[in-house]
């Protein structure tokens, strides 16, 4: 197996067996490697994470918002037609029903766009916690560097 396939095997297990609670230490000892690189197989996931979620609210989330404005609108649009052109009272007031229910829905999507503004504001907010994080690890670590005299 390739170094690039056991890597990807390994952080698949890693993020398997965090998601089971286990530790990072045990982790390590079950995997039988060093305790440093699960913790640097965690950053490496934590990131991809984020990076996931990036991708998936402001590429997936806005194009499926947009999906369902027009398809409730398409339905708003035929329902009201429906509505127009029955005969039978059941049938309008049905109609009628359903229209009300998608003005409901296109109404709460459009007042819920908040929801995904808080949304990207608290991932750019986590990026940027976790970009400081990992400048003051590489600061102290070039500090414990410098004190033990390791350049």
């Amino acid at each position: 197996m390739s170094t690039q396939k056991q890597v990807q095997w390994r952080r698949a297990k890693v993020l398997e067996l965090s998601s089971q609670g286990y530790s990072q230490i045990e982790i390590a000892t079950q995997l039988q490697v060093d305790e440093t690189i699960i913790s640097k197989d965690v950053v490496h996931l934590r990131q991809q994470a984020q990076e996931n979620l990036q991708h998936h609210i402001h590429e997936v989330v806005p194009e499926e918002y947009q999906k369902c404005i027009v398809g409730m609108k398409q339905n708003l649009k035929h329902v009201l037609e429906i509505a127009e052109t029955a005969t039978d009272p059941k049938v309008k007031l049905q109609a009628r029903a359903i229209a009300n229910d998608c003005y409901r829905f296109i109404l709460e999507m459009s007042t819920n766009a908040g929801i995904v503004s808080d949304a990207l504001k608290f991932v750019s907010q986590s990026k940027e916690k976790i970009n400081n994080m990992q400048r003051q690890t590489i600061e102290e670590t070039e500090t414990e560097e410098a004190a033990n005299g390791v350049y």
